[in-house]
């Protein structure tokens, strides 16, 4: 498959949109511009499993590489293993369920939809890049939309949350490239599988892999450089919010794993120990701030950041399984999260609120986007059958792997944090859509034909990692143990 036509179709669509006459033309293009980001992607994993089967065993496979700045020894190489497919996957879904929630998004639509569509063709050529230049590239493409979505479609401080999300992205954008400034001169090349191949010294990795792991930590919401995260989805509209934590946070896990840790690994092991202090504060760090918070968006913003922090828990462990558990957290948490920004929206457009205290009883007059409420509400705190349970148990199964006393100590906070976030899931669950309704919502329609589309897109996914995680599994187990064998070898030289 020409994997140049995951980033074709976004940027078509977005000029088609351009050209668009009236919003219904425009949601149209959008919609159906997406529907084909999704079907491409299922191609995609469809022939990917073909060439797998027939005993194809690359690293990369439907390989592209052109010269882009021949001098500078910048290619346009792209390639995908099964990692990188689950990330596009992903990707591709909260798109469709993000146009689908907008739908009635009539305020400046056709500048609002080409940016939601820009953000989307930012994350597909960052997640097949193989080039690190052109990895960098795609990462801005899908950081300056963001601070536009925020700054004009928000809502509250949203100037504010807007330049906030800005300046601090772009300050992880600029350790991030120093980090690959730093491998290009001590490599000669940006190519990501070249790199690999040549050992970088021990000293260049321990000097330049902090920027490159913070850097892209930073968008993964890293403690303590997380404080973007909250105000950056509280004032974002409902699909940006969703791409923010769905997708725009996954770009940095996959850095931190596919560039920092794998290209630099002798680092990765040096400063596994900080690595797994900032995750594990993250987890629990985040999972009390939570409690605290009474507006829902809050509550989905600084639960992400507790989710978030067992993706860098798992790289920080730095074995198969815990790897394996990071990815799958990865998937995870953007299905689960964009259904949860997804339900809040839907309660916030119709109630006007996202006050706890001023909702309750919503089960009664929307019955389904309640049950999409609490359907994310569980998966967050990890009910086996969905996907959160598999996630964090592999994570956790990892960590415990590790013989060191520091490590299982780690991970034994981290399992308490699950207590801490049944506690909040549930109290914001009762307090929404249980007890007494208050008169004004009484006639509250529920959700039309768009929204329960959208949410049938994610709780599938929710639902298949849940119930059939092995799927995944086999999908990513090929490119993790790839990674495994390039950590090996650093931990096998100590």
């Amino acid at each position: 498959m020409n994997l140049s036509l995951l980033i074709v179709l976004p940027l078509f669509t977005a000029v088609i949109i351009l050209f668009c006459k009236g919003f219904k033309q425009v949601r149209a293009v959008a919609l159906a511009g997406s529907l084909a980001q999704l079907a491409a992607a299922g191609w995609l994993l469809m022939q990917y499993l073909n060439e797998r089967n027939a005993g194809n065993k690359s690293v990369m496979l439907f390989e592209e590489k052109y010269n882009w700045f021949r001098n500078l020894h910048i290619d346009y190489h792209i390639g995908v293993d099964g990692i990188s497919i689950a990330m596009i996957l992903l990707t591709a879904s909260v798109v469709v369920a993000g146009i689908l929630v907008s739908w009635t998004m009539d305020k400046l639509s056709k500048e609002f939809f080409f940016l939601l569509v820009l953000l989307s063709m930012g994350a597909y050529g960052f997640f097949i890049s193989l080039d690190l230049f052109t990895l960098f590239f795609f990462l801005e493409v899908a950081v300056i939309p963001k601070f536009l979505l925020i700054g004009i479609w928000g809502s509250g401080k949203k100037e504010y949350s807007a330049m906030k999300l800005a300046l601090m992205l772009m300050g992880g954008s600029a350790l991030v490239f120093i980090g690959l400034m730093g491998i290009y001169f001590q490599t000669g090349s940006f190519d990501l599988l070249q790199a690999s191949q040549s050992h970088l010294p021990v000293e260049a990795q321990k000097f330049f892999f902090p920027f490159a792991f913070l850097g892209f930590g930073i968008f993964a919401a890293l403690f303590p450089f997380h404080t973007w995260v909250p105000d950056g989805h509280a004032s974002a509209p409902t699909a940006a919010s969703m791409f923010l934590a769905g997708i725009s946070m996954k770009l940095g896990g996959y850095g931190c794993l596919r560039v920092a840790t794998f290209l630099m690994p002798d680092a990765a092991h040096q400063y596994a120990w900080i690595i797994i202090l900032l995750a594990t504060i993250a987890i629990i760090y985040g999972a009390f701030a939570t409690m605290m918070q009474t507006d829902l968006k809050y509550i989905n913003a600084y639960s992400s950041v507790s989710h978030c922090g067992f993706v860098i828990l798992g790289i920080g462990m730095m074995n198969q399984t815990s790897i394996n558990g990071a990815v799958l957290q990865m998937v995870s948490h953007g299905l689960m999260t964009a259904l949860f920004f997804a339900a809040i929206g839907m309660i916030y457009s119709r109630t006007h609120t996202r006050m706890v205290a001023q909702l309750g009883g919503l089960l009664k007059v929307m019955p389904f986007i309640s049950t999409l409420f609490v359907i994310a509400g569980l998966c967050s705190l990890g009910l086996p059958g969905f996907s959160g349970f598999i996630a964090e148990m592999t994570v956790f199964m990892g960590s415990w792997q590790n013989p060191d006393g520091w490590y299982r100590f780690a991970t034994i906070l981290s399992c308490a944090s699950i207590v801490v976030t049944a506690v909040y899931i549930l109290r914001a669950a009762g307090k929404t859509v249980m007890g007494p309704i208050p008169p004004e919502y009484n006639s509250l329609p529920d959700a039309a034909w768009n929204e329960k589309l959208a949410a049938i897109v994610l709780v599938a996914g929710i639902v298949l990692v849940g119930v059939a995680p092995f799927l995944l599994n086999q999908l990513i187990t090929p490119g993790t143990e790839n990674m495994m064998m390039q950590i090996g070898k650093a931990i096998t030289q100590k």
